[in-house]
């Protein structure tokens, strides 16, 4: 009887263990403090591509290659209601969400539909 009730309870917190780490999408604030603040980070793929951006206060945004695969970018970025969006140069706008994933891991998600686009590290 001792071992159910201790795996029941044992079940329980790991349950709520869990569920501290579930993914929360962050609000536009909390995009800017964590980004959008002239420090550098990494964005990857889901094809495996890595870069190294940064993304300034003055609403501007830069990318580069952090392998040889990729291409180097600028453009613009400003927040949303829900997220965020960014015009790369020569790329027309689009706007995503930004959802924890972990320990210093953010999914990007595009906002229409809910295909991934990029996972944000730090």
């Amino acid at each position: 009887m001792r071992a159910r009730t201790f795996a029941i309870v044992g079940g329980a917190l790991i349950a709520l263990a869990g569920s501290a780490f579930a993914a929360t999408k962050l609000l536009p604030n909390e995009i800017q403090a964590t980004f959008f603040n002239g420090q550098p980070f990494t964005a990857s793929t889901p094809s495996g591509v890595k870069f190294k951006m940064q993304f300034t206060p003055d609403g501007k945004a830069t990318r580069e290659p952090a392998a040889g695969a990729g291409s180097k970018g600028e453009g613009t970025w400003k927040l949303t209601a829900d997220g965020f969006c960014t015009a790369w140069q020569g790329s027309k706008s689009n706007c995503f969400v930004v959802i924890s994933n972990g320990t210093n891991k953010w999914s990007i998600m595009a906002m229409k539909g809910s295909t991934m686009m990029a996972v944000w590290s730090k």
